[in-house]
């Protein structure tokens, strides 16, 4: 079994074409076909169902797949660390954050860090911070943004605190509050919400707060995405809370501070038991202190 029929397994899993996965892996359609065609051989089993409109996995690829991720990551991991042994950073780089990151400038910190370290290939993934949380335990990520309630803590993972704040209430420009120099949960417990979905940590933070005040209140509307959720504050569909560092991000609201407001931590959370050489780059270029990285990247900073 080659390295290279395995990336042409894993390349036409996630595009479910065999032409697609060609143009992927820059390679003539015939020869990754030929390449799939050998290896099924050697297993003794088809990976794929092959009809003129469509190709899937069949139950025996749908097995090999997870093992063949591992032993393509764990090649990639270990070209990687050779090249880091002699002071180059490279590989593979998948960064999560949440819509409503405030404390870094995702964008501008990737720009520097692909332009110091050109050879590593960075993915963005945007989910909430319990998915990511998963994420990162699983591997599938090296390092995540999280925005979670002061009472939680990151678990199964290492994290670092990168910033604390407060929700503030987000208004239509037409909406009573729209004037008011500020607010209490009791107040805005009389209001119909737009949150983000129960049980995400996004929810939980203002739903606790609610809770502890012994207040109840109506959400109408769950989304996912807060770009969203001003869309449908601007049409007075209801009111929302967001945090006061990730607003101004947001056009066409007004913002009105909260006098007994829930409070978020941003945190940034990497795996308990591995580092890639970038991920641990990654970590520096964003400010974790030298204590908490790998001792290899301690002595290269």
């Amino acid at each position: 079994m080659e390295l290279q029929q395995i990336r042409y397994v894993l390349a036409v899993a996630e595009t479910n074409s065999f032409t697609r996965a060609a143009e992927r892996c820059l390679v003539v359609q015939s020869a990754l076909s030929h390449q799939i065609a050998r290896l099924e051989r050697e297993l003794g089993a088809r990976l794929f169902d092959r009809t003129s409109r469509m190709v899937r996995l069949t139950p025996a690829g749908e097995a090999f797949l997870p093992a063949a991720r591992q032993c393509l990551d764990a090649a990639e991991r270990a070209v990687a660390e050779v090249a880091a042994a002699v002071g180059e950073v490279r590989g593979r780089l998948s960064v999560g954050v949440i819509p409503t990151v405030a404390a870094v400038d995702i964008p501008a910190v990737l720009d520097d860090f692909r332009r110091k370290y050109p050879n590593v290939r960075v993915g963005l993934r945007v989910g909430a911070s319990e998915d990511l949380v998963e994420q990162v335990k699983e591997g599938a990520v090296d390092v995540a943004f999280l925005g979670l309630p002061a009472t939680a803590r990151p678990q199964g993972v290492h994290s670092h605190v990168l910033a604390r704040d407060r929700l503030v209430a987000v208004v239509a420009p037409g909406h009573p509050l729209a004037g008011e120099p500020h607010v209490d949960l009791h107040r805005l417990s009389s209001e119909v919400f737009v949150d983000f979905p129960a049980g995400t940590a996004g929810r939980i933070q203002s739903d606790q707060a609610f809770a502890a005040a012994g207040l109840g209140r109506e959400v109408a509307f769950e989304v996912t995405a807060a770009d969203f959720m001003a869309r449908l504050v601007r049409r007075g569909l209801g009111i929302a809370m967001l945090a006061s560092t990730y607003t101004p991000h947001l056009t066409g609201v007004v913002t009105v501070p909260v006098s007994d407001a829930p409070s978020r931590v941003e945190h940034l959370v990497w795996s308990r038991f591995s580092l890639t050489p970038a991920a641990s780059a990654f970590l520096a270029a964003v400010g974790v202190p030298a204590e908490l990285l790998p001792e290899r990247h301690r002595s290269d900073e």
